[in-house]
């Protein structure tokens, strides 16, 4: 499932950060944290990996 908004795809983008060791835990938060904590590694990625091509900033609530 590609992620919906640029912020989705960054916030994936610290969160598998964080799962790869390079960025600490501890520097996590918002959504980057709960990605983090439910997500598995190959999730993140296929998030991660979503262009930002025709994206919105933000997902909109409607959706």
């Amino acid at each position: 499932m590609p992620a919906k908004s640029k912020a989705q795809q960054m916030a994936a983008g610290v969160a598998l950060a964080a799962k790869k060791g390079e960025k600490p835990e501890a520097e996590l938060k918002g959504a980057a944290k709960s990605m983090y904590e439910s997500m598995s590694k190959e999730q993140l990625e296929e998030f991660a990996s979503t262009s930002q091509k025709n994206k919105p900033t933000h997902k909109s609530k409607s959706e």
